[in-house]
């Protein structure tokens, strides 16, 4: 089994908290990969699954919380900002650069949900990232807007109004991602969020479900794949769900990326079901270490 240790890393002036997943044995130096997780999340649910695994098969990985988020450093709590977000990533990227067991030559990215926009934005202009992988990729704003557009319009002009009650000490307004409960009603992209995040299954104390209302702002001007093609030609994979909500979003950034992009569908799966569920995980670890041993060799 690898061995997980806690670590901690500068990321502009806050230091983020993760961990490091190390194989047994290590060759000389190994190649690494960064897993950043979805939104609202931390790095204790769905990421240190996929870096745990990884690491199983020989990659130093490092799965680590947001700035804001989890056990990271940052003020307001459960700001998304989606420019940190990616910033996190690279100064992540540079963490493992400065590992005696990582090869800098050899560091790949994987991002989850959200991070699955975040992990290629970041890409773009990071060279060092020399393969770049997501699954259930999804851009964070995007998501928000699409299913609501006015209701997000009006986060927006709230923003500068939440940003001075902030500064005068008040109470800082939150959003949140998911409702108090569920019934038949629930919308079933809503409800598998919701039995991921709420319940025993993936729920964790520091995953607080909403985030600061004053991320609108930020949010509304970020696009993760307007400039996908910059990957190019560097390799990237993703990975989605043939029955997941956000599947559209594989789909468009695989179209506009180039002949360097591959789309891998994974047949019946949900957005939430690539986040735990074995059967269709393993799928996806089928894809992602062949792809990861092939684009991170010496």
């Amino acid at each position: 089994m690898p061995t997980k240790s806690d670590v901690r890393f500068n990321s502009s002036g806050l230091q983020l908290a993760g961990h490091l997943y190390t194989p047994d044995s290590v060759d000389g130096r190994a190649p690494a990969i960064v897993v950043s997780h979805p939104l609202t999340g931390v790095k204790e649910q769905t990421s240190s699954i996929y870096a745990r695994a990884l690491a199983e098969q020989g990659f130093v990985t490092l799965a680590f919380d947001a700035a804001y988020q989890g056990e990271s450093e940052g003020e307001p709590r459960g700001l998304e900002n989606p420019f940190q977000r990616a910033e996190d990533v690279r100064n992540a990227v540079t963490y493992l650069s400065t590992r005696d067991e990582v090869d800098p030559e050899r560091i790949g990215a994987l991002g989850i949900c959200a991070s699955g926009g975040y992990v290629p934005y970041a890409a773009q202009t990071d060279h060092r990232i020399r393969a770049v992988a997501t699954v259930s990729a999804a851009d964070g704003a995007a998501f928000f807007k699409q299913p609501d557009p006015e209701g997000f319009a009006k986060l927006v002009a709230q923003a500068g109004a939440a940003r001075i009650a902030e500064a005068t000490g008040e109470e800082i307004p939150m959003v949140p991602v998911l409702p108090d409960s569920v019934d038949d009603s629930t919308p079933p992209s809503v409800a598998e969020f919701f039995d991921y995040y709420r319940t025993p299954r993936g729920q964790h104390p520091r995953s607080i479900g909403k985030y600061v209302l004053r991320s609108a702002d930020q949010l509304d001007q970020f696009d993760a794949f307007a400039d996908v093609a910059k990957i190019a030609p560097r390799p990237l994979l993703m990975i989605a769900g043939t029955a997941a909500v956000t599947k559209p979003f594989s789909d468009n950034a695989v179209a506009a990326a180039g002949d360097n992009a591959e789309l891998y569908e994974v047949e019946g799966a949900t957005h939430v079901d690539l986040y735990d569920v074995d059967k269709y995980v393993s799928q996806a670890l089928d894809q992602l270490v062949p792809f990861f041993r092939k684009n991170l060799a010496r």
